[in-house]
């Protein structure tokens, strides 16, 4: 039976903390689809300190920031843009249109079609977080949409020059010096200044992701993606506490909301690892974020059995989760519910944040039960369609559907049917009748 050594905030204060974001919310969504651009000013002001005549960046703004970059600097984000650029071109070609014909004269396909608009939220009011340009513009360019546009808050009282770079290099459209509520409500509500998109994606803070939520129906999302979460599996072959510690404070640092959780098997490795948290929050530079993040969110489980462990974190539903186990593929296998798997201690969570191609815009708040990620398939709408090409075919397939329709009541519906019947079958069959069957089932 798994037990506790270290347990984070109980659900009520959670649940508390829920409600206090979603009524905020409420009220600035509200603010926005009254005043537009006027309630979009102020909130930039209020809560970023920032305004300007036009939050677009020019073309000149853009090769500014670039220009303020170091020659590797440039040839680390092209690094880490091909990458993710290469793994979507994979993911893209794997989707392929089709069209069968699966009876004589019926054919059926399906399209995959990228939407038109897509708005990209790059969070960056504590770190510039300008992988999270790649991870977007680049997926929905992938994908084929046309117009994508970015907002990104404003860094120390400026657009930050390596989020504008990076969203330049991704092949975003628009770019925005733009933060928070406002930006993603701006996108998708729609302003003077600002037309709005059909699906908004990108991380954010749990207001962010709750600005989505509402805002869903609108326009779609990609999905819920929150305050950052991790969740390392460990034992004593797989892993020491160093590399435990090291891997739950790399993911904390992103902010005080952002649960991290060790499950082991060892409750030896999980005293170590306890300690070396203590420890290395003495010395790490983003300490303050981290160690309220663990104070009040981390978690210390430690079960019987792998299968036990394969349990738990399915009930978890982590967003990512670091697997450093004698045997990590046992948990490939055998998970289903997670935003990311990372096997083995030679990788890591910031591989996949940064740089190594998969995506890391990923499913928080147990979103993982039931998606997964951002990934070119959420840019991209697979529509059906369907033509019959020969009269035998219509008058077949009218049949079974006006009898169909007839057993719902739906004599409008059977009418469409009976009246290609009529036409296409020779058949006489009264308005809003049934097509009986010319041969009567045994």
């Amino acid at each position: 039976m798994a037990y506790h050594l270290k347990r984070g905030a109980t659900l009520e204060a959670k649940a508390t903390r829920n409600r206090e974001v979603r009524d905020a919310v409420e009220k600035i969504l509200e603010d926005i689809e009254t005043r537009g651009d006027d309630a979009v000013r102020a909130l930039s002001i209020r809560f970023d300190d920032w305004d300007r005549e036009s939050f677009r960046l020019s073309a000149k703004e853009i090769q500014d920031c670039i220009d303020q970059l170091a020659a590797q600097d440039l040839k680390d984000i092209e690094f880490a843009q091909t990458q993710i650029r290469n793994f979507a071109q994979v993911q893209r070609d794997s989707m392929r249109d089709v069209e069968v014909e699966t009876l004589p004269g019926v054919i059926l396909g399906h399209k995959n079609v990228p939407v038109n608009a897509a708005g990209c939220y790059v969070p960056g009011g504590k770190y510039p977080l300008l992988a999270s340009a790649h991870m977007s513009v680049i997926t929905a360019k992938v994908a084929g949409v046309a117009r994508v546009i970015t907002c990104a808050p404003p860094f120390k009282g400026k657009p930050a020059p390596a989020i504008v770079a990076a969203q330049a290099m991704a092949g975003a459209d628009e770019i925005y010096c733009l933060g928070g509520i406002q930006a993603v409500a701006a996108m998708g509500i729609g302003t003077a200044s600002i037309a709005p998109v059909d699906i908004l994606v990108g991380p954010g803070n749990a207001f962010v992701a709750e600005a989505k939520r509402q805002l869903f129906g609108r326009v779609g999302i990609d999905l819920f993606a929150g305050p950052t979460e991790t969740l390392v599996i460990a034992d004593e072959v797989g892993a020491d506490a160093e590399l435990c510690a090291t891997d739950l404070l790399g993911q904390a640092e992103h902010g005080p909301d952002s649960p991290a959780v060790l499950l082991t098997t060892s409750e030896k490795l999980a005293r170590e690892t306890m300690a070396e948290i203590d420890r290395l929050l003495q010395i790490l530079p983003t300490a303050d974020y981290a160690r309220k993040a663990w104070d009040s969110f981390g978690e210390v489980i430690v079960a019987e059995s792998d299968a036990e462990m394969v349990t738990i974190a399915n009930a978890i539903a982590s967003e990512h989760v670091q697997v450093m186990t004698r045997d990590p593929d046992y948990f490939l296998a055998n998970m289903t519910n997670y935003g990311a798997l990372f096997l083995g201690a030679r990788t890591n969570v910031a591989y996949g944040d940064k740089v190594i191609g998969t995506n890391h815009t990923l499913p928080t708040q147990k979103a993982a039960r039931y998606t997964g990620g951002l990934w070119v398939g959420k840019f991209l709408k697979t529509c059906t369609y369907q033509k019959v090409t020969t009269d035998e075919a219509s008058a077949m397939i009218g049949e079974y559907c006006s009898r169909l329709c007839a057993l719902e009541g739906f004599a409008g519906h059977g009418e469409q049917a009976n009246v290609r019947v009529r036409r296409y079958g020779g058949r006489n069959v009264p308005y809003a009748g049934r097509a009986e069957p010319l041969v009567a089932a045994e």
